[in-house]
């Protein structure tokens, strides 16, 4: 592969919004924070692992938002990856991320609603997008990757779970709203069981399950997923940054209050 488009001039998605409405993700990322799933990069790779990605796949991952995944799918030499992403700058920052070659594509669109091609795809992959969709896009977009898979596919998703699994619908409404409130997009994760549910229900057979804490805002976190420098510059930007600290402090204080009922969650399923 050729090398990485410049992403020199290139602002990140959100930067235009103010800091005190824009969705946490983009916050964290205008901060310098870069890997952005709730399990961390070490429940990414057991993900990918479970996928087992290998130079046969054609990849599709939805919403790969700063690229992160998306790298370290082509380590694993994939015949040919295409992103999707709903976001117009977004899809040029990620496109800048990745190496130039006509394998590579990242396109503009919809994971609920692409214009891919059915069974066009041997792997498909979201991470940290439908625990903040309506139980119906989340139906609908888990549906769209059944679509596009060929039979024998694989569809893998890394996702924000709230334990226990019998958690009271009242309790569950209280976390969907403090994390709502803080990261200022809708934020509706499930019980493992529900996850599980709603893959079967389109088809799917889950295959492997596992869980991660989730400590996205923790300082050891941090150091596993940005490493010193990363975690440093983070660090630089927030102390200089009085209302961007408090967004990202407020957070980490929801994180906090809920982190005995919330879990990252990586599953894999199978179209057979």
């Amino acid at each position: 592969m050729s090398d990485v488009h410049s992403t020199q001039g290139l602002d990140l998605p959100g930067t235009e919004l103010d800091v005190t409405k824009m969705p946490g993700h983009w916050l964290l990322a205008r901060l310098g924070k870069r890997v952005l799933r709730p399990g961390g990069l070490k429940l990414t790779r057991a993900l990918l692992d479970g996928l087992a990605i290998g130079p046969d796949d054609n990849v599709v991952e939805f919403a790969p938002g700063l690229g992160v995944t998306a790298r370290m799918i082509l380590l694993r030499g994939p015949r040919r990856y295409t992103g999707v992403e709903r976001d117009a700058r977004a899809a040029q920052w990620t496109s800048g991320q990745l190496p130039s070659d006509s394998r590579i594509t990242v396109a503009v669109g919809r994971a609920d609603r692409t214009t891919l091609p059915a069974e066009s795809a041997s792997v498909v992959i979201g991470e940290a997008m439908l625990s903040m969709q309506t139980a119906e896009h989340k139906r609908s977009i888990v549906a769209e990757a059944f679509r596009l898979l060929r039979p024998g596919g694989r569809y893998g998703i890394h996702e924000l779970a709230v334990v226990p699994g019998d958690m009271a619908a009242d309790r569950q409404r209280e976390i969907d709203r403090a994390l709502s409130s803080v990261i200022h997009v809708g934020a509706r994760p499930l019980p493992t069981r529900e996850w599980k549910s709603l893959l079967e229900e389109v088809g799917f057979r889950v295959v492997a399950i596992d869980h991660a804490p989730m400590h996205l805002l923790r300082p050891l976190r941090l150091l596993q997923d940005e490493g010193i420098v990363g975690a440093l510059r983070l660090g630089k930007n927030l102390v200089l940054d009085g209302p961007a600290r408090r967004r990202v402090l407020a957070m980490r204080q929801v994180f906090e209050r809920y982190q005995r009922n919330l879990s990252a969650i990586y599953i894999v399923a199978q179209k057979d």
